[in-house]
């Protein structure tokens, strides 16, 4: 008997259940996937909270890596024995199982020198450094960026792809353990946001000017920080609201901060394009294989502890990527 973790009703940690599934065959257009390691993300937790609406009974999860074991009628992408890895949104979710039926479409295979491991704990959070780091905003040596949660999954991707660049990082971080761990990756300067006004120690490691570009994954907390450490005609993307929503912006501030730019971006968007997603991930898988992006799994679970992890991962208590080992 297989297994899952799923959620009947939306909450805390303490709503996910490690349940017995019968996976079946997979039918047209689908494959049958024997997971080897399975991702953690934030995202998790919107979908478990709430925050994302599913129909309940859920799965959870929209990353994993693994072998292809049977496929359906019409696929072609892959095929049994296949090493493959995937990240999605609501057409991926159910990734904490150690065997599921999916549609063969997000499934992209996995080059020889890439663990299962590596695989889980970067397809999306490298996807995601992938078209921010070449797609979302025109980035030439020399331009400045911040970058919050500098010691977290996207973050540490994100500066070490930076740095190949030639651009200027500047990561916060909440503690002196994680600075010292987003400097070993690449960032410039750190500023501990605890402790320090965001904005106010931007402007004085860029001579007033501000970055081009602010990663904001945190939300609610950083939102006027990260507006406020802008240059002029600069760019703020908001990956993600981990302290919480955003709030209302009135659109004048945009102006009265120098014609900034604001965008909330989707990964799903940047790879809908079956092309556009090769020559990504083709790119990311790259780098990584030749060594230039380093890939940190600081934090492996069972996914019958995937409430704790939920905890860790919400108490911010984690650093790197974290996965679950099937």
């Amino acid at each position: 008997m297989e297994h899952a973790v799923r959620f009947h009703q939306t909450g805390g940690p303490e709503v996910l259940r490690w349940e017995d599934v019968d996976v079946g065959s997979p039918g047209p257009g689908e494959a049958l996937v024997q997971h080897v390691a399975v991702g953690l993300n934030f995202a998790d937790a919107y979908f478990r909270s709430g925050l994302y609406p599913v129909q309940l009974p859920s799965g959870i999860g929209v990353e994993a890596a693994g072998v292809v074991k049977a496929v359906g009628e019409g696929v072609t992408n892959v095929a049994p024995g296949d090493r493959v890895t995937y990240t999605g949104f609501l057409d991926t979710l159910g990734a904490y199982c150690t065997e599921r039926i999916l549609r063969a479409a997000p499934l992209i295979r996995l080059p020889d020198g890439i663990s299962y491991e590596t695989a889980a704990a970067m397809t999306m959070r490298g996807l995601t450094s992938a078209y921010l780091m070449r797609r979302i905003w025109p980035l030439k040596a020399g331009d400045s960026i911040l970058l919050h949660a500098a010691a977290g999954g996207v973050g540490l991707i994100v500066s070490q792809w930076a740095k190949l660049l030639g651009l200027m990082v500047i990561g916060t971080v909440s503690t002196d353990a994680k600075g010292d761990i987003a400097r070993a990756h690449g960032c410039d300067h750190i500023i501990h946001s605890g402790r320090e006004d965001v904005a106010r120690r931007v402007r004085e490691l860029t001579g007033e000017a501000g970055v081009s570009v602010v990663y904001d994954g945190i939300g609610k907390d950083t939102f006027a920080g990260s507006l406020g450490s802008l240059k002029r005609r600069g760019l703020l993307v908001c990956l993600g609201t981990a302290s919480g929503p955003v709030p209302p912006l009135d659109l004048t501030q945009l102006a009265a901060k120098g014609s900034v730019f604001v965008t909330r971006p989707a990964l799903a968007d940047y790879i809908a394009d079956p092309a556009e997603k090769r020559e990504l991930a083709g790119e990311l898988f790259g780098h990584v294989a030749a060594g230039r992006i380093r890939i940190e799994i600081h934090q492996r679970y069972r996914l019958e502890d995937a409430a704790q992890a939920h905890r860790d991962l919400e108490a911010r208590r984690t650093t790197g990527s974290s996965i679950f080992v099937v």
